[in-house]
Formats: structure tokens, C-alpha cells, sequence
């Protein structure tokens, strides 16, 4: 394959992500979502718009990557996948892109893991993630980045982790 040849799937593949980035909704990092991996509407749990999540919720399945706009809540004292364990907000403007929004989503989901976990992030079994506005939820006065914790190794997570110091 030509280096031309593959410049251009480049770039195509690069337009279709923007493309779907665009769209309104969350999007999600796919650590999770790849660790979940599950159907919205499959097995156990309520289906919520994502952006009625708050701290303390917790999510079973999900959808496979990318954006979303629904997700199934689950009491935490049933096996669940990952718990919303903090949220912060975005300044109003222009929208920023993803790398800043990401950016800030790490340092500040970073920042509260210990406060929540009992435990520094670097010292502990789990891992985080956030959901994060789109442009087009930014449009729609989307400012939230809520922050999740989620066991790296695919396993359910049985109970709250406040205060777990693991």
C-alpha cells in the first residue's frame, strides 16, 4: 500500500470520528466502555439520560464506545461497573475540543479520586474515567465532566467504593 493510499484511509477514518464527535450526547473514553462492553438495553438496571447521572450512581453495561446519552443505573449494593464518584464544570465559551476537555477531565477526576476512595490513585486498585461533553451537547449548554471510578481488570464492582481505601 502506497504511503498516499494510506494517507487518505488516514484521513477518512480521522473524518468519520470527527463526524460522530459532533453529534450530541457524552462521549466516554473507551477504556470503560471497552471494560463494560455491554448493550444499554440488556440486563439488569434502570435506563437514565446520561445526564441526569450524579455522584453516587452506578452503572451497569453500557454502550460500545464513544458518545451516549442513556445508561442503566443499578443500586451499588448489586454488581455493578463503574460508580460516578465526582463531577466538575467546564468554563462557558467557545466549545474547547476534546484534548482540553479531556485534559481537564484527567486532572480533576485525578484530584477528587482520593477524596472519595480514601486511598491516592497511584496506590489503588482502580481506575477512572469520565463522560464529558460534545460540541453538540456543548450547544446545548453541556458543561459537566462527571468522573468515574471502574475496575481496570473488567470485574464487577459489588457495593459503594466511598471511603473503601482500595
Amino acid at each position: 500500500m502506497s504511503t498516499e493510499t494510506i494517507w487518505r484511509r488516514t484521513i477518512a477514518i480521522a473524518a468519520v470520528a470527527a463526524a460522530a464527535v459532533a453529534l450530541s450526547g457524552c462521549s466516554i473514553l473507551d477504556q470503560v466502555t471497552d471494560q463494560i462492553g455491554d448493550a444499554v438495553d440488556s440486563g439488569p438496571g434502570t435506563t437514565q439520560d446520561i445526564f441526569s447521572l450524579v455522584i453516587g450512581d452506578c452503572e451497569v453495561g453500557n454502550q460500545d464506545g464513544g458518545e451516549v446519552s442513556s445508561t442503566k443505573t443499578i443500586d451499588c449494593a448489586e454488581p455493578h461497573d463503574a460508580e460516578v464518584y465526582a463531577a466538575s464544570y467546564l468554563a462557558d465559551g467557545d466549545f474547547p475540543g476534546d484534548s482540553v476537555i479531556e485534559e481537564q477531565a484527567t486532572n480533576d477526576c485525578y484530584a477528587e479520586f482520593s477524596t472519595f476512595m480514601g486511598v491516592e490513585y497511584d496506590d489503588s486498585v482502580y481506575d477512572f474515567s469520565w463522560y464529558y461533553p460534545t460540541e453538540g451537547s456543548w450547544s446545548e449548554g453541556d458543561r459537566e465532566i462527571l468522573c468515574l471510578i471502574y475496575d481496570p481488570s473488567g470485574d464487577q464492582i459489588t457495593g459503594s467504593l466511598a471511603g473503601s481505601g482500595l
